[in-house]
């Protein structure tokens, strides 16, 4: 079933670590835990949404290209901070629509979005009193986003989250400062402007921005998604956060914080974890191109069916699907991630019963084996995935997402449960399938086509 919780309502959860500020993880016990994260666990599939000002550049600076991610231009390409900041005089989103993001995520089968308030570059996508570089102090546009998403999220009944680097910040003072996007080198600044001292910095900017998030949106943030600590985030400076965390105690974020917090959620970045992550709570967060912010020249979009067959493999694992879009600088999504979400959100609005609110598989063998022979760069064995089908399950159901079409038969060995009826989930009228039992588990006869082309879900009526 879902990730191993304790058993007794009572008992605590034992997240290994003694805290000099203890977290909400630390004191809450399991009853508390699942209250708290049950609407997530419910959810299994949410909207990144990354936008800034490195939209304009939009991965070309000085009239060449810069490799990798765009919203790191201002890292890879050394900008200077003055140059930087003067782009906010150039940022007027003007085709942007909290309306219009807020319904696609919503056609999409979305039940929430993590928006980035502050990306690394340091610029706030929301009314800052704490710091002027924001979109309403420093640009002509003079609107706040966040407040607009926030009141579109309510009237459509999604939740709303919020992205911060706390750590890294690359136009203020004292700001770590990753060399690059691999998080194992150490940090650096190409700025004089940009040296500090960290703990000045988190005190008087990080620290009074996460609380404005914290309190000026209403019952928003549902979550906080940190971001790339470094070593300059020592457990008491992270301490400092956790202390204005803790007085939201509906609050969920991320393992990201740094400091030896592990807070909620694992969160593996542009992968699937082979077997997910038993006993904890997982969220894959995933870009559809190679980039998270805006790059004008990037056209390498997955397929539908990759983003799909992903979702579900997630689900199948106990995870959620954090799906990632990037707005240009006028605040348009690119149409080619419309296209391909509403393409996901008509399977899910057909076959959103196999994947919301469903726990892991029953089974795991589906998902492919460890090789013999090949390893990965850290010499363990290399993880083979398998596409012909997955499994997610209900109390009462067990839903087998079928990607290779086997034939006019299905066959599962050893399961768990007595099948007391099978049916197609996007079969409307939900004609019986037969189902004949030997000593090798179970036969279901299928239709001699798929009912989609991408993933047709058989569902086991079960006790």
């Amino acid at each position: 079933m879902f990730p191993a919780r304790a058993q007794i309502e009572g008992e605590h959860i034992d997240t290994g670590t003694n805290h000099a500020v203890p977290s909400i993880q630390d004191t809450e016990t399991a009853a508390q835990r699942d209250v708290r994260m049950h609407w997530w666990r419910e959810a299994r599939f949410g909207m990144f949404i990354h936008w800034g000002l490195y939209s304009i550049p939009a991965g070309t600076w000085n009239g060449q290209p810069v490799p990798g991610i765009g919203e790191w231009i201002m890292n890879r390409a050394s900008i200077p901070v003055a140059n930087y900041k003067a782009l906010a005089s150039q940022f007027q989103p003007t085709a942007f629509s909290a309306h219009d993001i807020v319904a696609l995520a919503k056609s999409a089968g979305m039940k929430y979005i993590v928006i980035t308030s502050k990306h690394h570059d340091g610029f706030a996508m929301f009314d800052s009193e704490a710091d002027p570089f924001n979109i309403v102090a420093a640009t002509p546009f003079h609107r706040d986003p966040i407040r607009e998403l926030a009141e579109e999220c309510r009237k459509q009944d999604l939740k709303l989250g919020f992205y911060y680097s706390q750590d890294q910040d690359w136009t203020a003072p004292g700001g770590a400062a990753l060399k690059t996007g691999n998080h194992d080198l150490p940090t650096h600044h190409w700025d004089p402007k940009q040296d500090g001292d960290f703990a000045n910095y988190l005190h008087t900017k990080a620290i009074p921005q996460l609380n404005e998030l914290l309190t000026n949106y209403g019952e928003f943030p549902a979550v906080i998604w940190f971001d790339t600590p470094t070593d300059d985030m020592t457990p008491e400076l992270a301490g400092g956060l956790v202390t204005l965390l803790n007085q939201h105690p509906n609050l969920i974020w991320n393992n990201r914080l740094g400091g030896g917090y592990k807070g909620d959620t694992e969160t593996p970045e542009q992968y699937i974890p082979a077997k997910g992550y038993p006993g904890r709570d997982w969220e894959a967060c995933m870009t559809m191109n190679d980039t998270w912010g805006y790059k004008s020249y990037d056209t390498n979009f997955k397929s539908t069916e990759t983003l799909l067959r992903n979702l579900i493999d997630i689900a199948s694992k106990g995870g959620n699907y954090l799906l990632n879009v990037g707005p240009d600088s006028k605040g348009n999504v690119p149409q080619a991630e419309i296209d391909r979400l509403h393409e996901v959100g008509r399977w899910l609005a057909v076959n959103g019963a196999a994947i919301y609110g469903t726990h892991p598989t029953l089974f795991g063998d589906e998902a492919g084996s460890f090789s013999t022979s090949e390893k990965n760069d850290d010499g363990k064995p290399k993880f083979i995935p398998a596409w012909n089908w997955r499994s997610t399950t209900a109390s009462d159901k067990i839903y087998v997402e079928i990607f290779k079409w086997p034939g006019n038969r299905f066959h599962l060995e050893k399961v768990p449960r007595t099948v007391i009826g099978a049916y197609l989930l996007a079969d409307k009228a939900k004609k019986p399938l037969r189902i004949a039992k030997d000593a090798t588990g179970i036969d279901i006869a299928l239709p001699d086509k798929p009912l989609d082309p991408i993933a047709t879900v058989l569902v086991l009526d079960t006790r």
